[in-house]
């Protein structure tokens, strides 16, 4: 059955991908999105579906976001500003579109007459800081960022913090202590706790979405605060050799765009995820190393990365998601192949403008003391 859905940041990577499905699902569509020039310098893109309703507006304006509540359903709130290294800097604007935003979009659900039934909120891995690692002896735990005393020798790994012995990376359950370790994550934790909260409290179904490394088509190649993936393909097209901190031997989890569309539409349809917080991703960790490595030769270009044996501030070790609970509970199964997800991305990006800002971003990140 046709329900009116709002996707917030409907113009962005991820939710522009959501506004095709559920059209292609048919839905009736609203997107808010102000087009941010740091990710749409071009202005309006190009993929933008044309059978969506579109606002171009700011969803910290109160009466913009009045008006695009208006007979929605469904709200998905993909609306955020992106990038760990840069919120350590620029903290009013994070706070201001991730936190306020998401307490003004809560006020008018409290506050006004509405008919929204289901609210999605898209959260964050980089709430948790460091993933979950094994001692051999001391069994499960939640380590601490490694301190600068120990980066600055190049001690890369995890140690016990009970007895100091190595540990082991493995994968982070939702059920993992939320350590945040930069403004953004503080913001994504804040988006989910506060949604959760008031829908419990409301009774407003609410779903949040913990995307651990999301990649693809239409991820902004012009903006260096982005992932890494489209980082490195901006470096590689322009014939740069990818820079990697510390060894190149940190993981992430590195899941398709399309596999998170399929968790954001599974969150929708069903009532068992309703005020519940799941973990999106592959639970198989990818080095930052073999990612560059596979653009290179994806790419046909005899690029080697440049490992650079430093630590940017805040960055986490290992990281890679838990999904049992997501599986059992919504029948979620990424489906979407590492190796064929960057062909994708790569056949993608052939049209598409890349401007490598990468020494840009980094001129910054120096400047404030946090490379």
């Amino acid at each position: 059955m046709s329900k009116k859905i709002l996707v917030t940041g409907g113009a962005g990577f991820v939710g522009s991908f959501l506004v095709d499905e559920l059209i292609n699902q048919g839905h009736d569509v609203r997107i808010l999105d102000n087009l941010d020039p740091q990710v749409h310098p071009e202005g309006t893109p190009s993929f933008l579906n044309k059978e969506a309703e579109f606002i171009n507006g700011d969803i910290t304006n109160k009466n913009t976001l009045k008006k695009a509540l208006g007979g929605i359903e469904i709200i998905s709130h993909q609306a955020s500003v992106v990038g760990v290294g840069q919120s350590m800097y620029q903290i009013e604007h994070y706070v201001r579109n991730n936190t306020l935003a998401t307490s003004m979009l809560l006020d008018l659900l409290v506050n006004t007459n509405h008919d929204v039934k289901k609210l999605i909120i898209a959260a964050s891995m980089s709430s948790y800081g460091e993933g979950s690692y094994e001692c051999e002896d001391c069994g499960t735990i939640e380590p601490e960022l490694r301190t600068e005393e120990q980066m600055k020798k190049g001690d890369w790994e995890i140690h016990c913090p009970n007895c100091s012995k190595p540990a082991k990376p493995m994968p982070t359950k939702e059920t993992k202590t939320q350590n945040t370790n930069s403004i953004y994550a503080i913001t994504k934790k804040d988006q989910e706790d506060m949604s959760i909260n008031i829908g419990k409290t409301y009774g407003i179904p609410v779903t949040a979405l913990r995307y651990f490394n999301v990649y693809g088509p239409r991820q902004s190649l012009n903006n260096p605060y982005t992932g890494v993936a489209a980082i490195f393909m901006s470096r590689i097209k322009n014939n740069n050799a990818p820079i990697i901190y510390e060894d190149g031997l940190q993981t992430r989890d590195f899941i398709s765009v399309h596999d998170i569309i399929k968790a954001n539409i599974l969150s929708m349809e069903n009532s068992k995820a309703d005020y519940e917080t799941f973990n999106v991703g592959t639970c198989s960790p990818i080095t930052i190393r073999s990612i560059a490595e596979t653009l290179a030769k994806l790419y046909g270009k005899d690029i080697k990365p440049v490992i650079t044996n430093k630590f940017r501030k805040g960055d986490v070790r290992h990281c890679f998601a838990d999904i049992t609970k997501i599986k059992s509970k919504l029948g979620f199964n990424p489906e979407t192949n590492f190796e064929e997800g960057m062909k994708e991305l790569i056949e993608w990006s052939s049209g598409v403008k890349a401007e490598d800002k990468f020494e840009q971003a980094t001129k910054e990140l120096t400047t404030k003391g946090l490379i």
